[in-house]
């Protein structure tokens, strides 16, 4: 599976735009009646338009716009990080959006746009296909597009005349990415170039990319910063500690520490991390108290032992895998010392969907298989649940790898099973969708 890189070249590379645009529209015609294609769409068109399908989306206008307020927009603009960065990617992209008769867009994580700069004639028309400030661009709105589908496979995609599934945004292109928290791996929103797909050059698509990595790498910076800040006012306070304890911000990356090595440089934290006792993966009970810019987690001595297995009065707890939405995962554990809830990355969520199904617990031969097809791709696999166990330590056991035997697993699915972690094209979870 890809999640960062480019998927913006396939069969049609070699044609000119107008060929290319007349096969796309043959392609799609014969995608929409469920006929035979004359050439494969690129994976990344022909899944999502698989998807459009399954919802049952208009192929002529999309759903109705559904715009926000005035007041909303101003809200999501001033809330989001990709404010901070909104300097860097004006810089990267606006004159050669402007430059090439293009507009620049920038969404949040939900697919809403937040800002619209570039060519003015290009805007005018934008505006007759509600590609305005505001308006929703995710796929269950607009269909197969550079925003909707970034968001879906969160990763860079080119959208090229008739790849649309909308036949309304057949005369543009576009090439969006993602742009994801450093500190959490959240999707903050979608960077993209529109314009006439009659002057649209494939190129624009590693402008966009190379501009979105930037802009991650200015808010990795201004994290680093912040942990510097913490770093110092921890210093003092971990020194006059008897005992294991750590300092944390308040997404988990460590600041400092005494009596304890943890394995990861990031620890996984509750929502709401709230004075009182808590269960941590990695610690174990752990009392929280508050530190500017970040938490001060003291470890208590129990939940789970050297091994990584939970132990304690009642020795059981309860996770909730939430696979229902598209692009939004998580893993909630709830037992005796607290709850905590934490949000997954693409492959944590196969994996933990796989385990799930899999009680009796997968090899690294089978897990392969499960991921990617092929039983030999071990080391692969034997990475990722690395990984996973550093996130994750007391909630998975292993040899076999499986969920701990302690824990009782509800697992929250999508209504439809065919919308089950649809950017997936692991078997396993194919071969889950086709379940029941």
């Amino acid at each position: 599976m890809r999640t960062r890189a480019s998927l913006g070249t396939g069969p049609l590379a070699d044609l000119s735009p107008a060929e290319s645009a007349r096969l796309m529209a043959v392609m799609r015609e014969a995608a929409l009646s469920r006929g035979r294609l004359p050439l494969p769409a690129r994976p990344v068109i022909g899944q999502s338009w698989d998807r459009m399908l399954r919802l049952g989306l208009d192929p002529e206008r999309g759903s109705a716009p559904r715009l926000l307020g005035i007041e909303e927009l101003e809200r999501r603009r001033q809330q989001t990080r990709l404010a901070d960065v909104l300097p860097t990617l004006h810089s990267g992209l606006l004159e050669a959006a402007e430059a090439a008769g293009h507009i620049m867009i920038i969404t949040d994580g939900d697919g809403r746009v937040l800002w619209i700069d570039g060519h003015r004639g290009v805007r005018r028309h934008a505006d007759g296909i509600a590609l305005i400030e505001g308006a929703h661009w995710a796929e269950d709105v607009a269909g197969t597009s550079g925003i909707g589908t970034a968001l879906a496979v969160r990763a860079p995609v080119r959208v090229h005349s008739a790849e649309h599934f909308v036949r309304a945004f057949h005369t543009w292109s576009c090439a969006a990415a993602p742009v994801l928290d450093p500190r959490d791996g959240r999707l903050l929103g979608i960077v993209d170039i529109s314009g006439p797909a009659a002057s649209a050059h494939p190129t624009v698509l590693s402008l966009v990319t190379a501009t979105a990595r930037w802009a991650e790498g200015e808010l990795r910076l201004a994290h680093s910063r912040e942990l510097d800040r913490l770093r110092a006012v921890a210093a003092p306070v971990l020194a006059r500690i008897r005992g294991k304890a750590v300092a944390v911000d308040p997404h988990g990356w460590i600041a400092g520490v005494t009596g304890v090595t943890p394995r990861d440089h990031r620890l996984l934290l509750p929502k709401s991390a709230a004075c009182g006792p808590v269960w941590l993966p990695a610690l174990g009970t752990c009392a929280v108290e508050p530190l500017p810019g970040g938490h001060l987690l003291r470890v208590l001595g129990s939940g789970a032992d050297e091994t990584g297995e939970l132990y304690g009065p009642e020795g059981t707890g309860r996770v909730v895998l939430d696979v229902r939405r598209p692009h939004e995962w998580s893993l909630t554990f709830s037992g005796s010392s607290g709850t905590w809830t934490h949000q997954l990355s693409a492959r944590h969520a196969e994996l933990l969907l796989v385990l799930a199904a899999s009680p009796g617990g997968r090899t690294a031969a089978q897990l392969a298989d499960d991921l990617f097809g092929d039983p030999t791709r071990t080391v692969t696999v034997r990475a990722a649940m690395s990984r996973l166990r550093r996130s994750f330590g007391a909630v998975l056991a292993h040899p076999p790898y499986r969920i701990a035997d302690q824990l009782r697993v509800d697992v929250r699915r999508p209504d439809r099973l065919q919308d089950l972690l649809p950017f997936s094209a692991a078997p396993g979870v194919a071969r889950l969708r086709c379940a029941g």
